[in-house]
């Protein structure tokens, strides 16, 4: 498993302590930018990790922004994608868990100390095998509008 990070403008800091991060703790990490502070539209770098993502089924995706929710926006666009806002441990753990998230979005906010903690939980966890779960999540997958 390989973990796709990109962030906005806003994340690049945060993006570069987190890789650091998960390299250190053994994870290969690929970035898809942005590597600097100038404007981007966030959409253009969470389509990239979502895509690729939905392509590799294995891999993990993390994605920042001011606030994380237009990244979580733009990456749920992607068909198979289950891109969950995170907050707090619990969320990312759960996201994991009872929804089968593969991809996060966080504020670029965050202190890091928290930040560490939320990706051990996600990256830790396991989807359910608990049947309501299981079954919710093809719920929300069979879903056509």
């Amino acid at each position: 498993m390989k973990i796709l990070i990109a962030g906005d403008h806003h994340g690049v800091k945060r993006k570069e302590k987190i890789i650091k991060y998960l390299e250190k703790i053994g994870y290969t990490v690929e970035n898809y930018g942005t590597d600097t502070e100038d404007m981007v539209d966030f959409p253009e770098y969470a389509f990239k990790v979502a895509e690729a993502v939905q392509k590799s089924k294995d891999d993990i995706g993390i994605l920042l922004c001011g606030t994380g929710i237009g990244m979580s926006i733009a990456a749920n666009k992607v068909k198979g994608i289950r891109c969950a806002k995170i907050d707090s441990i619990n969320d990312a753990r759960l996201a994991r868990v009872h929804n089968d998230a593969n991809v996060i979005a966080m504020s670029s906010t965050k202190p890091m100390f928290i930040v560490k903690d939320m990706l051990d939980a996600f990256l830790g966890a396991k989807p359910s095998t608990v049947k309501r779960y299981k079954d919710r999540n093809k719920m929300i997958d069979s879903y056509k509008n």
